[in-house]
């Protein structure tokens, strides 16, 4: 969303999507936009479930706490 300009359509759009569709999670983009605001951020692509240390990492972290829910 922040790499291919969304986030700053919805923004100006009244965070309404291309298909008129509302944004979810506006509060937690919100949030996000002022630590980008105060940091210098780059993101970076990297394709789910193909070794990648820290992604296995994240995805471990994020399912273990799905899971106690």
């Amino acid at each position: 969303a922040i790499e291919k300009g969304w986030l700053e359509s919805w923004r100006k759009n009244g965070w309404k999507k291309s298909d008129k569709g509302k944004v979810l999670n506006v509060d937690l983009w919100g949030k996000l936009i002022e630590l980008l605001d105060r940091h210098s951020v780059e993101f970076v692509w990297v394709k789910g479930h193909n070794g990648h240390d820290y992604n296995e990492r994240c995805d471990k972290l994020a399912t273990a706490f799905a899971d106690s829910l």
